[in-house]
C-alpha cells in the first residue's frame, strides 16, 4: 500500500474544510448523533462513539461541541433521525467514487448528488459499480517528528493489531481492519502518539492518475459534494499530479 500517499489526499482535504470549519463540525455532530443513537451515549461503552469523538478532537472541534450532538442523540436536546445512505459512481476521466451521507430526506439527498455529479462531469451508478475497487480499513496517520522513532512506532502498531505499516515522505500511514481499528488507535493514543488524522476510510486497491487540466475537473466535482450538508464523506481513486494543492 506504500506509494500512494493517503495524507496528501486529506491534507489537501483538510485545507479546504478548515475555511468551512462550522460546516464541518455540523457534519460530524452528525457522526456524534448516529453513533449515540446505535450504541448509547457513555463512550466507554460505545467504541463507534469513541472513533467519532477521536475524530472529532484531531479536527479540533470544541469539547462543547462534542457534548452537545451527544446531549441531542440523547433526547435531552431536540433532535432530527438520521439515515445513512452510499453512493457509487465516476468522475471524470473514470475516478471511482463512494459517497456517504446522513440524511433526513433520501429523495432530497438523492437528487443532489445525481446534479452535482451530472453537472462537473461524472455520473451517479448503481450500487456495486465501484465499491469493489475499494476496501474497507482503519486508517491512522501519525507526521513524521523528531523524536518519533519510526521502528517503535512500527512495532507499537503490528503488536496492537495493525495490518499495515508504511513510512512516506511525510508522514507514517497504519492500515487496520475495521473491527481492530478502535485498539490500535488507544494503544497509539495512550502512548502519547499524536494522530494526525484516525477515521474508518474506504482504501482504494487501484488508482487513477490525472494530470493538472483532470485534476482541475475532479476537484470542482470533490469541492461540490463535500460542500453538501448530507455529504459526510467522499471517498475516490484519484492520483493528483505532485505539489497538488500546495
Amino acid at each position: 500500500m506504500a506509494g500512494h500517499s493517503k495524507w496528501a489526499n486529506i491534507k489537501h482535504r483538510k485545507s479546504k474544510q478548515d475555511a468551512l470549519r462550522g460546516k464541518l463540525f455540523t457534519k460530524i455532530g452528525k457522526e456524534i448523533q448516529v453513533a449515540v443513537k446505535e450504541g448509547g451515549p457513555n463512550p466507554d461503552a460505545n467504541p463507534k462513539l469513541r472513533d467519532v469523538i477521536a475524530k472529532a478532537k484531531a479536527n479540533n472541534m470544541p469539547m462543547e461541541n462534542i457534548q452537545r450532538a451527544i446531549k441531542r442523540a440523547s433526547g435531552e436536546l431536540k433532535d432530527v433521525n438520521y439515515e445513512e445512505i452510499i453512493y457509487e459512481g465516476y468522475g471524470p476521466n473514470g475516478v471511482a467514487v463512494i459517497v456517504q451521507a446522513l440524511t433526513d430526506n433520501r429523495n432530497r439527498t438523492a437528487g443532489d448528488i445525481r446534479h452535482i455529479f451530472e453537472k462537473y462531469g461524472g455520473n451517479l451508478g448503481a450500487t456495486g459499480c465501484v465499491s469493489f475497487l475499494f476496501e474497507k480499513k482503519g486508517l491512522i496517520i501519525v507526521e513524521k517528528e523528531d523524536g518519533i522513532d519510526e521502528d517503535s512506532l512500527m512495532m507499537m502498531a503490528l503488536d496492537a493489531g495493525a495490518e499495515d505499516f508504511s513510512a512516506e515522505e511525510d508522514s507514517y500511514e497504519i492500515i487496520t481492519l475495521p473491527e481492530d481499528f478502535s485498539k490500535v488507535r488507544e494503544v497509539l493514543e495512550n502512548n502519547g502518539i499524536k494522530l494526525a488524522s484516525a477515521e474508518i476510510s474506504m482504501i482504494p486497491s487501484t488508482y487513477v492518475s490525472l494530470d493538472n487540466e483532470a485534476a482541475e475537473k475532479f476537484e470542482k466535482l470533490l469541492d461540490k459534494l463535500e460542500e453538501n450538508d448530507d455529504v459526510q464523506n467522499v471517498w475516490h481513486n484519484a492520483e493528483f499530479p505532485e505539489g497538488w494543492g500546495e
